[in-house]
């Protein structure tokens, strides 16, 4: 036992940060000498402007406030500043490096450059200032305040926690838990139709965050949406674990996720509702869980699976996007070595990971608000979402780390096994929905698009606008955004050579993707049948109402 304490207690790698950084960089003289001569050309420009009064604010939004525009000297900074970012970003992009360092270092680059803005400081934000002027000293009062109690936390604030309650007005679906063990709780929802689909739907959640992201305000629920439209739903809510729990799912591996996680789950659901086969859903790391899952069940002879859908799935992770930065063998080692003997990779370190993927938007514009301006947040139960972190089993995120991102097994049959069985994604043939999203900097939607070859089955796959969350929480009444599709149930990973050639032959719809998936699923769902009336059965008697105790354990 002291082993471990002292294991879990080496310093560690940051997860902030990436694990290695380049030497030294060289720039091709003359490279240099025109982004030098391009510097000092706008860099003159500027000057000239401000001494005329000529200067006016540069598109972006952190200086769109009047107030810098009123101070020449402020507004020459932001122009100074923005002009010696694009100068560092030609630099990088110029440097005599292989790719995955030039990644790294642009990375970097971008860390620095971002929290170096003018607008992220007093005394180079006239905006700040005006303000705390106005508010005779109250802003920057209130803005202490809200520090300090950040600190408490131990976090950035970014919603008016005190508007949500879990199964009041977020989380709130009608359902019940129906099973538990140490991983997880199965929840089945209540109908809201007559009549239902024979098959149930089975949803798979990343266990990385809290499930609720697909159950936010019943406007935006997608939960909500699968159960109007006929589906019997039921749902994993993973257990957040904690440093103090003593039942072993600290020591919880890839295979105890996939048995005692997802197959069992997939076994309830069936046996529930007295189906052979059900269909299913993954969402993120749940999806790669979820075929990694129905993977292992062929293995051992069963096919319990009649369609699976990947919401913003890898399954081959040849190129992880800005996620890359963090892969490499020395990484890998480390975590193994500080999580992988019954640790925690904590719901912190991960999120903090996550949000300087963005920092600008998730970090420094909090930061200017909440402690420079004295504002609080508005409520927005995104975010609010995004704040309820989950702490991961370290040997579940060591094994994930190293067999998915830095050595990508997965993608190759047989060269993962569970209990000495091999998973081969090859091997599913059921037919398959895989949606990605355009703009989605966790899971490149070119990368999840490799999925269509992977898997063997028939696959629709389809494109939403904007990122990892906007783009799959786009509730089907607001009629926002679009996506693209062919018009026919099709192959597409067999009929075209790669992502851009079906993106040019796709056709754009306007607003949400959700109806498109819900027609899809109605065609493998089976006839329509009366609505049970209970939850459960005698096997599987409610235990408590959704959402369930699990995903109200805080991340400590």
């Amino acid at each position: 036992m002291v082993q471990r304490v002292d294991i879990c207690k080496v310093s560690k790698l940051s997860a902030s940060s990436p694990s290695q950084r380049p030497g030294p960089v060289s720039v091709a003289p003359e490279k240099l000498a025109e982004i030098q001569a391009d510097f000092s050309r706008e860099w003159l420009r500027i000057i000239t402007s401000a001494q005329q009064g000529t200067l006016e604010k540069p598109a972006d939004r952190r200086f769109a406030s009047e107030a810098w525009k009123t101070h020449t000297g402020y507004l020459a900074t932001a122009h100074a500043y923005l002009l010696s970012a694009k100068a560092m970003n030609q630099m990088v992009d110029a440097a005599q490096l292989s790719e995955p360092v030039r990644n790294r270092l642009r990375f970097s680059v971008m860390q620095w450059v971002e929290a170096m803005s003018p607008s992220n400081f007093l005394v180079t934000n006239p905006e700040v200032q005006s303000k705390l002027l106005e508010t005779n000293g109250q802003s920057l009062a209130l803005g202490i305040q809200n520090l300090l109690a950040d600190m408490q936390k131990g976090r950035l604030t970014q919603s008016d926690e005190s508007q949500f309650e879990l199964g009041r007005n977020i989380a709130a679906t009608e359902g019940s838990v129906i099973f538990q063990n140490e991983l997880m709780q199965l929840i089945q929802y209540a109908p809201l139709t007559d009549k239902v689909y024979q098959k149930p739907l089975l949803i798979v959640p990343p266990c990385i965050n809290k499930y609720y992201i697909l159950d936010l305000q019943p406007e935006s629920s997608f939960v909500r949406y699968a159960v109007e439209q006929g589906f019997t739903v039921f749902l994993i809510s993973w257990r957040n674990p904690l440093p103090g729990d003593t039942d072993g799912i600290k020591d919880a591996t890839w295979g105890d996720y996939l048995k005692h996680g997802v197959l069992q789950a997939v076994d309830i659901a069936s046996d529930v509702t007295g189906q052979a086969q059900i269909n299913t859903l993954g969402f993120c790391v749940g999806g790669t869980l979820l075929a990694s899952a129905l993977a292992l069940a062929l293995a051992d002879g069963r096919d319990p699976v009649a369609s699976l859908t990947l919401l913003t799935t890898l399954l081959d992770f040849d190129d992880t996007g800005v996620l890359d930065v963090f892969v490499d063998e020395l990484h890998a080692s480390s975590r193994e070595q500080q999580l992988g003997h019954g640790c925690l990779m904590s719901a912190r370190e991960l999120g903090t990971t996550f949000s300087f993927l963005r920092p600008n938007e998730l970090v420094w514009n909090y930061v200017v608000n909440n402690y420079l301006k004295g504002e609080s947040p508005q409520a927005f139960d995104l975010l609010y979402w995004n704040a309820d972190g989950t702490n991961l089993p370290g040997p579940f995120f060591t094994w994930y780390f190293r067999n998915t991102y830095l050595e990508n097994n997965l993608k190759v049959p047989n060269r993962v096994t569970v209990d000495g069985q091999g998973i081969d994604l090859g091997r599913l043939a059921m037919p398959a929905y895989i949606y990605g999203s355009r703009d989605d900097h966790i899971v490149p939607w070119r990368t999840s698009f490799a999925a269509t070859r992977l898997l063997s089955g028939s696959s629709r796959y389809v494109l939403g606008a904007s990122g990892h969350i906007a783009g799959v929480i786009n509730p089907a009444a607001k009629k926002r955004r679009n996506y693209w599709a062919h018009d026919t149930q099709s192959a597409p990973g067999k009929e075209f050579p790669g992502p851009e050639a079906w993106l040019d032959a796709a056709t754009q719809h306007p607003g949400s993707w959700w109806p498109d998936w819900a027609t899809w699923l109605a065609s493998h769902s089976g006839s329509m049948v009366g609505a049970r009336t209970k939850l459960g059965s005698a096997h599987y008697v409610p235990l408590q109402s959704a959402p369930g105790d699990y995903v109200k354990i805080k991340a400590i």
